[in-house]
C-alpha cells in the first residue's frame, strides 16, 4: 500500500521540577539548599530515513510523545534529562504546520532531520538562588511544558522526470522499458493505482530518475480520476514526459488530448504547467495506414505541425517494439544535462542538530 499523506500529533516532553531541600545532616548545625535542577524534556525529531518508501506507518500511529525530563532531587542531585523521540520519514518528506499551508521543514535527502516539538527547560532547584543575603532560599521552579502541536507530513518523490498523460497513454510501458520498474502492465485504463520510480542508466557516468503516476482525465483538477492526487510527485521533476497516444482506438484526437492535460497541469499548478516538457507519441507502431484527418495529416504529422507551432520539442515512439526509445532517452539525457538546478529546487532549511 502507497501513503503519502498523513496527520500526527507530537508531544514533547516537559522539563522536571526543581527541588526545594536542605541539609539535614548530623554535627552540620548550618545546612544550606541543596535541591537540584530538573531534567530537561526530550524532543521530537524527525528524520529522513533511506529504507523507507512511503508513510504507511503513520497510518496506524498518530501520537508521538517524548519523555519527560525527571524532578530534582535534594543532595545537589540534578534530575535525568528525557529522552527524545526519534520518528522516520521516508526522504522527500515535507512537514507542514496544522492547517498544512506553511512549510516547516523539507526533508529531502536521507539524514535530514528537523525539530518538530523542542522538549521543555527543567525548573531550578533552591540551590540555585542561595545569595549571601537569602542564605535560606524557599524557591523552586517548575519545569517547562515541551512543545506539542499537530503536523501533516507530504510524501513528494524525488525524480528527474515525471510521465504525465492520459490513462492507458503507455506511461508503465515506457517506464518498465528504459528503467528498472516494474509497474503493472495491462490494456485496460488505470492500471497504476500509484506512482513508480525507475532509476535510468543511460551510460557509466549519467543516469536519472523517472516517476510514473497514475493517468489524468479531463476534470482531474475538480477531483475527477486519480492522477490530481499524485500530481505532487511530479512538482519536484526538473523535466516532463507528456505521452499521447496515438493509436487509431483512442477516444479523442491527440491534439485535444494535449490540451486536456494543459488544461489539467494549469489549474493544479502553474509552476507545474511551466515546467519544461517533451511531447511523446507513444504507440507508434499502431500507425500502419494512418488515414489523413481533416487538414490532410495523419494524427502523428498533425500532432508534430502543432507541436512545432507551440516551439514544443516533439518525439514519437514505440515502447512495445522499442522504435525511438533509445533516442528519447538520450534526449532526455542531454535536456537534462543542459539543465541546471534552480534555486526552486533547494529544500527548505532543516535543522542539523538536536541541540
Amino acid at each position: 500500500m502507497f501513503v503519502d499523506h498523513a496527520r500526527i500529533f507530537v508531544s514533547a516532553g516537559g522539563g522536571g521540577n526543581g527541588c526545594m531541600s536542605f541539609r539535614r545532616e548530623k554535627y552540620v548545625p548550618r545546612g544550606g539548599p541543596d535541591g537540584g535542577d530538573g531534567g530537561d524534556g526530550g524532543s521530537v525529531i524527525l528524520i529522513a530515513d533511506a529504507d523507507l518508501s512511503t508513510l504507511i506507518p503513520f497510518r496506524y500511529r498518530r501520537l508521538f510523545r517524548a519523555q519527560r525530563g525527571q524532578h530534582g532531587m535534594g543532595s545537589n542531585c540534578h534530575g535525568r534529562n528525557g529522552q527524545d523521540m526519534v520518528v522516520k520519514v521516508p526522504p522527500g518528506t515535507l512537514i507542514l504546520n496544522e492547517d498544512s499551508t506553511s512549510p516547516l521543514a523539507d526533508l529531502r535527502k536521507a539524514g535530514d532531520r528537523f525539530i518538530a516539538g523542542r522538549g521543555g527547560q527543567g525548573g531550578r532547584g533552591n540551590a540555585r538562588f542561595a545569595t549571601s543575603t537569602n542564605q535560606a532560599p524557599r524557591r523552586a521552579d517548575k519545569g517547562e511544558p515541551g512543545e506539542e502541536r499537530w503536523l501533516t507530513l507530504e510524501l513528494k518523490l524525488l525524480a528527474d522526470v515525471g510521465l504525465v498523460g492520459f490513462p492507458n497513454a503507455g506511461k508503465s510501458t515506457l517506464i518498465s522499458r528504459i528503467s528498472d520498474a516494474r509497474p503493472k502492465i495491462a490494456d485496460y485504463p488505470f492500471t497504476t493505482l500509484t506512482p513508480h520510480l525507475g532509476h535510468v542508466a543511460v551510460d557509466e557516468s549519467f543516469s536519472f530518475i523517472v516517476a510514473d503516476i497514475p493517468g489524468l482525465i479531463e476534470g482531474a483538477a475538480r477531483g475527477a480520476g486519480l492522477g490530481i492526487r499524485f500530481l505532487r510527485h511530479v512538482e519536484r521533476t526538473r523535466l516532463l514526459l507528456h505521452l499521447i497516444d496515438l493509436s487509431p482506438g483512442a477516444e479523442q484526437d491527440p491534439i485535444e488530448r494535449l490540451r486536456v492535460i494543459d488544461k489539467e497541469l494549469e489549474a493544479s499548478s502553474a509552476d507545474l504547467a511551466g515546467k519544461p516538457r517533451i511531447v511523446v507519441a507513444t504507440k507508434s507502431d499502431t500507425l500502419i495506414g494512418d488515414a489523413p484527418g481533416p487538414e490532410g495529416f495523419g494524427r502523428l504529422e498533425a500532432l508534430r505541425l502543432h507541436c512545432a507551432q507551440r516551439n514544443l520539442v516533439f518525439h514519437a515512439i514505440s515502447a512495445v517494439s522499442g522504435d525511438g526509445v533509445a533516442e528519447l532517452v538520450r534526449l532526455v539525457a542531454t535536456r537534462l544535462r543542459q539543465m541546471p538546478k534552480s534555486e526552486s529546487d533547494s529544500p527548505l532549511p532543516v535543522e542539523e542538530t538536536c541541540g
